[in-house]
């Protein structure tokens, strides 16, 4: 049993944020090596009830829920921040021809590798990612998520239509090697497969209908795809299935809308797609850096609240500019700012931080497992120094409450701010 004595950042399962200028976190490994939360509070009380805890201290710092990243990208690492005039004609300038590399083992090895210790370096210990249509792809993010004991879900991308070569797969053999794929990695340790449509314009009925009866198989997988992202995009579906009534519902005729069904970007949506995605247990993973660099729209914060849909959190690099979760509160502020396209609202700082952690969690059907330093969760853990710049130092140094605290650090932070990581 070990504990960490700092200032304490954490979550109710409500998303009430609860802080502790003054917190202890008690850990101790399960039967399987997991480090878990055993106690968490106010140093004076935890400490009487935890006297044979080895106790390391970090005057200074805070203690918070690693983060998690509902919706990225490992094969496109390499291709942020590339230019394009839209969505489209960036997956096929500049996307498909770098997941067609990841054919080579090796390649997507040493990038899966990379990949990685950015999301660590930001502080991201959970994220759910897509991978691409090779299964060698899937095999080098995996080995790497398992040798560093993290939690993370992704999957081997389904295209088999309207897709250049190098990056199209064969509907029977990309439905069997889904199936294998979920057979050798799917909750081994702390991994979990996430069946991976594209998005609908780029599968095949036959394709999708045999990844929707992969999902009924295998209730526990997650299913991680794209919808209404883009106008052009929600266009072309319309013309592909004309029978749905919307781009969202050609998911749901496919059985691939349930709980862990997690789409990004659902921009484009009305009350009737909120209603489905809420009755489903459907979460949108919001991608607001994305959205902003390709043009694509902005999400409706006040529409999801006020129907209750789940969501949370994205950097959906690389169409996202950043690995960094400070940018991405960031940008997801000022898109709910935004009040000319749809409603606009001010989300509190607090609400933004529940949505990259406990929110992100509950959303990915991951509620009580991480994201909220809660008694019995696996104690993925960022030590965060509010003084790490000049300015960041400065502005904290005069908040006045915890609300201010968190903002000056959504809106001055970067990976400088990630002291160090502690996994399980």
């Amino acid at each position: 049993m070990h504990a960490y004595r700092a200032s304490l950042l954490r979550f109710s399962p409500e998303g009430e944020a609860l802080f502790d200028d003054d917190g202890l976190l008690v850990t101790a490994p399960d039967q399987d090596g997991v480090q878990r939360v055993v106690d968490a509070g106010p140093h004076r009380e935890v400490a009487a009830r935890h006297p044979q805890a080895a106790v390391t201290h970090w005057p200074g710092r805070i203690l918070a829920p690693g983060f998690i990243d509902m919706h990225v990208h490992y094969p496109q690492t390499d291709i942020i921040g590339a230019p394009a005039d839209g969505l489209l004609p960036w997956l096929e300038r500049y996307t498909f021809p770098a997941e067609a590399r990841f054919a080579d083992p090796a390649h997507a090895a040493e990038v899966a590798g990379f990949f990685l210790d950015e999301l660590q370096r930001h502080g991201v210990t959970t994220a759910l990612t897509f991978c691409t249509s090779h299964p060698a792809s899937v095999d080098a993010f995996f080995t790497e998520a398992r040798r560093r004991r993290l939690r993370m879900m992704g999957g081997k991308v389904l295209q088999d239509r309207h897709s250049p070569d190098g990056v199209r797969d064969e509907t029977g053999q990309s439905l069997i090697d889904t199936e294998a794929l979920i057979r050798r990695w799917h909750g081994q340790g702390r991994l979990g497969y996430a069946i991976t449509p594209r998005f609908a314009p780029t599968s095949s009925e036959a394709q999708l209908r045999g990844a929707g009866e992969l999902a009924a198989r295998y209730p526990s997988t997650w299913i991680h795809s794209h919808v209404a992202e883009n106008k052009d995009e929600v266009r072309w579906a319309r013309e592909l299935f004309p029978q749905a009534r919307s781009y969202l519902d050609v998911y749901q005729g496919f059985g691939l809308m349930r709980e862990r069904a997690v789409y990004a970007h659902c921009i484009h949506f009305d009350d009737a797609d909120r209603q489905l995605m809420r009755e489903t247990g459907a979460a949108a993973a919001v991608s607001p850096t994305s959205n902003l660099f390709l043009g694509s729209g902005f999400f409706d914060y006040a529409g999801a609240e006020r129907i209750g849909m789940r969501h949370g959190l994205a950097s959906d690099v690389g169409g996202g500019t950043s690995f960094s979760p400070f940018h991405t509160m960031l940008a997801a502020y000022c898109v709910g700012r935004e009040g000319q396209t749809k409603p606009g609202l001010s989300l509190p700082p607090s609400r933004l931080w529940w949505n990259a952690t406990g929110g992100a969690a509950r959303a990915l059907g991951l509620a009580g497992v991480v994201g909220t330093l809660q008694a019995g969760t696996e104690a993925d853990v960022v030590v965060l120094n509010p003084q790490a710049t000049p300015l960041l130092a400065r502005k904290t140094a005069h908040a006045q409450s915890l609300e201010e605290l968190l903002f000056s650090l959504i809106v001055l932070g970067d990976d400088r701010v990630v002291e160090r990581v502690l996994v399980a």
